[in-house]
């Protein structure tokens, strides 16, 4: 069969419209051989088109007329931020396998080579419809709507020239650094994802072409506000004045460009004495890695085009051009006031029912009398991060009986409520453990200052190995009680981090089983000492069971499903590549058992597949919040398992990151997550389907359909039990 001629095995789909952008054929998997094993390289969609798919479904958030105007303009910088990320992450990567001679092909059959060839031509139409999204629409519907005039250099009117003359020489002139290239003066060094000006200059009557480099500073903010309150791009003040910086020499011209650094570098861990020392290391070479992606200005000559090329040591397929704005990231600087009128009505959360009525009731209660009635499951945004789990962590603290804090510690916020009650516990003589990862990207220097701090306070840190990442969100209290020392505990897929849990979905367990209490001891005992023989019964623990124990749940409803009694299996994650995993459910699915993926990211898993995946169904949701819970249940022939936790199924949750996913057995807390997977899957607003040849499809509600979006409805739930 045609794979573009295929449809999803569920008929029942509600009417699509296609996605506003499409990567080219030839990202695309062939066709599935009759009987193809089921490692055949056409059963495996290729990650990065995963990836680049993804940042589209964001971009089309930004094209969507009933997202309120200025979330559109966020999304766009959403978006472009995106693609700056995976320029770093994974084409840096790829440009570091190529250099070192990597030819093993990917599950869907390509080189390092071929990858990088594919992201190249899928990538240039992408940052052109972000340009063009921009330069046509949004730009000019802020004018026309916001209030917002976002206004070039040429627009501007006499009284305005006159005082963007005072304010560039009152505020950028004295901090502005021109770097001048000459027979003394090196070709500068050029930080990750500056925005830079190359400057051509003459000698009055000389030949010569003369660079110069001037680094845009946008500390500050990208926009510097004209006489009549519109806004001009502050490299657009410079070009205007860069006279100035050279009395006495003839500006031939002025172009914008900007560099995109490998952010793929990897410790030397083998060699590694000191792991912070070389994650501090590793951040200084960042700014100064390998250049993967040169961004400048179409109106730049050539000869300044292959010079720049040159000095960075980028080839010319590396080269994309823009046609006026670079750095479509720093758009979001807009979207950040307070207009409610284009922007998402406020949510501010509420706190989770158990909580709110535990307390209405007892003035004298605590967070440990609640969890030793019952399990408490909470979900953000809608349930809020400061009353439930910050409360249990800051209760902890305070709480005389309270004898140990340990918590794992990913990323967090820097002004985190979360660290601020760690130190307090650890000042008041309680033994307190951090497992703080230096290895969070991006976040590593944060980390480490969190990590010292922690350390001057008292607290155990540990910075974890050297050849795993601790992802796991996991906090444990030992407490001394009257019938003697029982543990508490709060399992969850979101970090412990006070802003990202009003942005992202995450959902988390506090309970006080003592069999999860007891593996989560020898959890801790495992990554501060040494127990390479530990056992966990409840938990899944990666990397050492988890992904075995995943695949006997796959095996176990194959077996029902063979039994008479329909399997099904539902799950809910960030992205899902790990090729073992992929396998098993394409037997679950040649099985005939019921398969339904909502997968936020990246999927390898090529649903619809006549005889392999007829019985898959992917999804993605893309809406106001991050989606980034993890959630998979098993109807185990009636009996039905859920499970919650940090790691999604792909192969470095499972083979190269410490994670913990817990069973959710209260029946209703069950019942709560089953039904957040029931309107995932019943989403019709926000909502798309992967096809069987790679593409995703948007679902739209049919005429006279209600609208049902996932994330309005979990708030208006939310709402609806807060009264």
């Amino acid at each position: 069969m045609d794979p573009a001629s295929e449809t999803a095995s569920d008929s029942s789909l509600t009417p699509v419209r296609h996605a506003p952008y499409d990567l080219p054929v030839a990202v695309r998997p062939g066709r599935v051989p009759d009987g193809a094993p089921l490692d055949h390289p056409s059963l495996y969609l290729n990650r990065e088109a995963g990836d680049l798919d993804f940042d589209a479904r964001v971009l089309a958030q930004a094209m969507d007329h009933r997202v309120p105007l200025l979330e559109r303009v966020r999304y766009l910088a959403i978006a472009a931020s995106n693609l700056d990320e995976f320029v770093m992450k994974r084409v840096g990567g790829l440009r570091r396998q190529q250099a070192a001679g990597v030819v093993a092909v990917s599950p869907d059959g390509r080189t390092p080579t071929e990858q990088i060839a594919l992201v190249r031509s899928a990538m240039r139409p992408l940052y052109a419809r972000m340009e063009s999204l921009w330069r046509d629409e949004l730009r000019p519907a802020l004018r026309a709507n916001a209030d917002i005039d976002v206004v070039d250099e040429d627009d501007l009117d006499e009284h305005e020239i006159s005082a963007a003359a005072d304010l560039f020489m009152r505020d950028f002139y004295g901090i502005v650094t021109p770097l001048a290239v000459d027979s003394g003066r090196p070709f500068p060094l050029i930080s990750n994802l500056s925005l830079s000006i190359a400057v051509m200059l003459h000698r009055p009557g000389g030949a010569e072409e003369l660079f110069v480099r001037i680094k845009v500073p946008t500390s500050h903010g990208r926009f510097a506000r004209t006489s009549r309150g519109r806004l001009l791009p502050v490299e657009q003040l410079i070009e205007r004045h860069v006279g100035r910086f050279f009395p006495g020499m003839e500006v031939v011209g002025a172009w914008r460009f900007r560099v995109t650094r490998n952010a793929d570098m990897r410790l030397d861990e083998e060699e590694a004495d000191d792991l912070i020392a070389a994650i501090g290391e590793e951040l200084r070479e960042r700014r100064f890695a390998p250049v993967v992606r040169l961004e400048v200005e179409a109106a730049m000559p050539p000869r300044v085009r292959r010079y720049l090329a040159d000095q960075l040591q980028v080839a010319e397929e590396d080269v994309i051009e823009a046609a006026r704005v670079l750095a479509l990231a720093d758009l979001a600087e807009l979207a950040d006031t307070d207009d409610p009128e284009h922007l998402f009505a406020p949510w501010h959360g509420i706190t989770a029912r158990r909580i709110a009525t535990h307390f209405a009731t007892d003035e004298h209660a605590s967070m440990f009398d609640l969890i030793r009635a019952s399990d408490v499951l909470v979900h953000h945004p809608y349930d809020l991060f400061r009353t439930s789990v910050q409360r249990f962590i800051e209760e902890a603290a305070d709480d005389p009986d309270v004898l140990a804090i340990k918590q794992t510690l990913y990323r967090t916020s820097r002004q985190s409520p979360i660290v601020a009650a760690l130190v307090r516990a650890a000042e008041r003589g309680k033994q307190v453990a951090a497992l703080v990862e230096v290895k969070a990207r991006f976040d590593e220097a944060n980390n480490i200052e969190w990590g010292e701090r922690l350390e001057a306070a008292g607290v155990h840190v540990s910075y974890g190995f050297v050849d795993l990442k601790i992802h796991t969100k996991v906090a444990l209290v030992v407490r001394r009680e009257r019938d003697g020392i029982r543990t508490y505990a709060h399992v969850g897929t979101g970090n412990y981090n006070a802003k990202t849990a009003r942005l992202y979905t995450d959902v988390g367990l506090l309970t006080c089983d003592p069999d999860i209490g007891s593996d989560l001891v020898n959890l801790f005992h495992h990554i501060t000492g040494f127990a390479p023989e530990q056992r966990y019964h409840d938990l899944l623990i990666a990397p050492w069971d988890m992904r075995d124990r995943f695949l006997a749940l796959i095996e176990r409803e194959i077996r029902h499903q063979r039994a008479g009694r329909q399997g099904r299996i539902v799950a809910k994650m960030n992205g899902l590549d790990d090729v073992p995993i992929i396998q098993a459910l394409y037997r679950a699915s040649q099985a005939g058992v019921r398969i339904e993926l909502i997968v936020r990211g990246h999927c390898r898993l090529r649903p619809g597949v006549e005889g392999v995946s007829d019985n898959v169904r992917v999804m993605s949701v893309i809406g106001r919040f991050l989606e980034h819970d993890r959630i998979f249940q098993f109807d185990n022939g009636g009996e039905t398992e859920v499970f919650l936790g940090s790691a999604d199924w792909k192969r470095r949750n499972l083979s190269d990151r410490i994670e913990a996913i817990v069973p959710v057995r209260d029946p209703e807390l069950r019942g709560r997550l089953i039904g957040v997977l029931d309107a995932a899957l019943h989403d019709n607003r926000s909502a798309w389907d992967l096809m069987p040849d790679g593409r995703y499809v948007q679902r739209w509600p049919a005429p006279g359909e209600p609208e049902r979006a996932l994330q309005e409805e979990l708030m208006q739930r939310a709402l609806s039990a807060e009264l």
